[in-house]
């Protein structure tokens, strides 16, 4: 993997280069669209001062630039934030050459590549993602949407970016909480595709929390390159991208219940508990490779039961499994759930019994 001071290209396929390094605010110009005479910035407060950074690197390539703040958290995927940013766009006359810029988190890259994808039926979109769960998955991809009272990013297009900043500078002053909760969407990676990942965290999980040590960038760097193999084969999770969502049917119904108030990393690290188990049931993994996943996610600080609950575990399932059936993968009144057959090997379980994902989620529910 590359070294501290260099900056890494991973390409997602012929379509847009990831870049991975410390100092790229001067490398936006030159990712920025032919032609391109206006900018919409769109950035949480929290980030008002990198925003006017970038801003004023943008406007020094000649491009007109416009701020637009938006609400920290979940709370920024809302179709009034969106509709928002869509009266922004109309009041500056953005055409189909001008480009949206999305500067922060997770949420932050979402918002701003849907309002990118709806715009027009289409303009360019620059994802400057800021925190670790960003770098790894949010940005890259192409996914974006908003949320709905009937659950997450259910409403959305796949659009994907122009290109992908990741500055591991900005991490330097990310809470170890974000960090943390950002390195579940790694091991992800490691249990589906890339086990490098798990031995990495298991021989020293405490350099894998240390922003400006090769570890965690490499940990950054095969993630991205998981999920840019995935995505560009399969863009629109026709198949093969279906993997991306181990762990992630349970783990988004725990956030909807908990009306986003948790992290997204923390829920996504109960659900590839969970899938574990319920594969464990299916009889597809041994007892061994479910306790790899608690031990690797315990080691650096993520939950692996569903600890949040403050009801009864029967009580809790039936209000989770009302969740799950509106998860997007499901078909009709099919559930289907991503899990391993194997380390670094995925199927799909599809229309598992009501006593598989009772027993399943037994496993992860917190004493009560």
């Amino acid at each position: 993997m590359s070294g501290s001071t260099s900056i890494s290209t991973i390409s997602v396929g012929d379509d847009y280069d990831v870049l991975v390094g410390r100092g790229l605010r001067d490398r936006l110009p030159t990712v920025l669209p032919a032609g391109a005479a206006q900018a919409l910035i769109v950035h949480p407060p929290t980030l008002r001062e990198l925003a006017d950074a970038y801003a004023a690197v943008v406007a020094e390539a000649g491009v007109r630039t416009h701020l637009a703040e938006v609400p920290d958290a979940e709370t920024a995927k809302t179709a009034t934030v969106l509709t928002d940013l869509w009266d922004r766009l109309g009041a500056a006359a953005f055409t189909r050459s001008d480009v949206v810029i999305g500067v922060g988190g997770g949420t932050v890259t979402d918002l701003a590549g849907f309002v990118a994808a709806t715009w027009l039926r289409g303009v360019a979109v620059i994802q400057v993602p800021t925190t670790v769960l960003a770098m790894v998955d949010a940005a890259v991809g192409g996914k974006t949407g908003i949320n709905t009272a009937s659950g997450k990013n259910l409403v959305g297009a796949f659009h994907p970016p122009a290109a992908v900043l990741c500055d591991l500078a900005t991490l330097d002053t990310l809470p170890e909480a974000d960090l943390r909760a950002g390195l579940a969407e790694v091991v992800k990676g490691g249990f589906i595709a890339d086990p490098v990942i798990l031995d990495r965290i298991e021989a020293d999980p405490a350099a894998c929390l240390d922003v400006r040590g090769p570890v965690l960038r490499e940990l950054i760097e095969r993630k991205i390159t998981v999920k840019a193999q995935v995505v560009a084969q399969d863009l629109k999770e026709s198949w093969l991208r279906e993997i991306l969502n181990y762990g992630h049917t349970l783990g988004h119904a725990i956030e909807q219940v908990e009306d986003y108030r948790i992290r997204h990393g923390e829920a996504i690290s109960v659900g590839m508990v969970f899938a574990a188990e319920l594969a464990r049931g299916a009889g597809l993994i041994g007892a061994d490779l479910v306790a790899r996943h608690r031990s690797v996610l315990t080691a650096i600080g993520l939950p692996v039961t569903d600890h949040w609950a403050q009801e009864p575990t029967a009580a809790r399932f039936e209000r989770l499994l009302e969740a799950m059936r509106r998860d997007k993968k499901s078909r009709g009144a099919l559930l289907r759930f991503v899990v391993l057959d194997g380390l670094g090997s995925v199927t799909r379980l599809e229309g598992p019994t009501e006593d598989q994902l009772r027993a399943a989620y037994r496993s992860v529910a917190a004493e009560r």
